[in-house]
């Protein structure tokens, strides 16, 4: 993968490539930002960019290193991510990065830029918690101590380290303080307060912001082939997330049944039907958690779009056409007085389905306290 292929971040690029030419590349290293700004899609081209470096006896990289990095199959490559026990292992085995190596493959090598959701469903989970387990901290330590197969850097890039377990993470942990000769280190994280403070104080973080709108904008013309007007407004919409972007542009399907789910929520709790509600918080109980979690996402973005939409500036405002045609009569219920309580009980309801709450209890809960919070004017 090249860098040509990752979708805006130049500034990122720049300050990647100059740590290597000036001789300052640590060991270790944590790319952060929002979903969607191409941490993975970023991490992955400097890995390959990495061991196009000529060894450390001069010798330049061949045609057929040359044609395994563009497939992803160099021996020095390694992808650590999230997995899951399927019914199919053994109650002794704890899940490796092996285990769904194929699935994985698949997944990037169609676009570096996917949800855990996606990858979710490629492993044949969704109902699951998807883990790095001590498992893949043990196989990462065998693969590590191998020589480099190219004599030049060995790659190690950690997909959302943030969801590693404790037992992972402390060996992890000893595998950073004392790594490998040639082996660099790249985690891609999206909640960083969640790792290990002794491990983030030992890698260098790399903080990787939001794709230009502008960017986004091109994508959508020259890889996609959308039109100048509705490129400008999805790329608006998407607000920096190329994943978001790639919504709106296959219609939206999961995002018009986000929408169908947070009118019905609102108009049942503004009516106080508490048996509809409850019903509604068991057929969002029927979701996967995955599901859940980005449902209540898209709440919090509702919300705030609702509010913002009371300010009547269109800059100001992100929704599609439908969200927009709902928030017309909607948005005055969104104010000062409540729209802090209201995302603080959204987050909430994100750490509790988290820790694997009962879904039915968090939702019900949620809902019932919605009647209330919609009446503070």
């Amino acid at each position: 993968m090249k860098f040509c292929e990752v979708i805006g971040q130049k500034e990122a690029q720049k300050r990647l490539i100059q740590m290597v030419e000036e001789g300052h590349l640590p060991h270790a290293m944590m790319l952060c930002g929002p979903q969607g700004s191409g941490k993975l899609a970023l991490a992955t081209a400097f890995a390959c960019y990495l061991l196009e470096q000529p060894t450390i006896n001069g010798q330049q990289v061949s045609d057929s290193t040359k044609a395994m990095l563009a497939k992803l199959e160099h021996p020095d490559l390694h992808f650590t991510y999230p997995t899951i026990k399927l019914s199919s292992m053994s109650t002794e085995h704890k899940p490796v990065s092996d285990d769904f190596a194929k699935e994985w493959h698949e997944l990037i090598m169609e676009s570096p830029y996917f949800t855990m959701d996606a990858w979710m469903q490629a492993m044949g989970g969704e109902n699951q918690q998807a883990i790095i387990t001590a498992g893949e901290s043990d196989d990462l330590v065998r693969k590590l101590s191998l020589k480099s197969s190219q004599g030049g850097y060995k790659v190690s890039v950690i997909w959302l380290p943030e969801r590693m377990n404790i037992e992972c993470a402390n060996k992890l942990l000893k595998l950073i303080e004392e790594p490998p000769q040639q082996t660099v280190f790249i985690m891609v994280c999206e909640e960083p307060d969640k790792l290990l403070e002794t491990i983030r104080s030992r890698v260098q973080r790399i903080d990787i912001r939001r794709t230009d709108n502008e960017d986004i904008r091109q994508a959508l013309i020259t890889q996609r082939g959308i039109g100048e007007e509705a490129a400008l407004r999805i790329s608006r919409l998407a607000n920096g997330d190329w994943l978001k972007a790639l919504e709106a542009l296959q219609a939206g399907a999961e995002n018009e049944l986000f929408l169908d789910m947070f009118i019905m929520l609102m108009r049942l709790a503004y009516l106080r039907k508490i048996k509809d509600l409850r019903k509604w918080s068991e057929q969002m109980a029927g979701m996967g958690r995955e599901k859940q979690k980005r449902w209540l996402s898209f709440f919090l973005r509702m919300t705030r779009e609702n509010f913002m939409y009371n300010f009547q500036n269109e800059e100001l405002c992100y929704m599609t056409q439908r969200e927009e045609e709902f928030a017309k009569n909607f948005a005055r219920f969104i104010n000062e007085k409540n729209i802090l309580p209201i995302s603080d009980l959204a987050n909430l309801a994100i750490r509790d389905i988290g820790q694997n709450a009962n879904a039915k209890i968090v939702f019900f809960d949620f809902a019932l306290q919605m009647i209330v919070l919609l009446v503070q004017k």
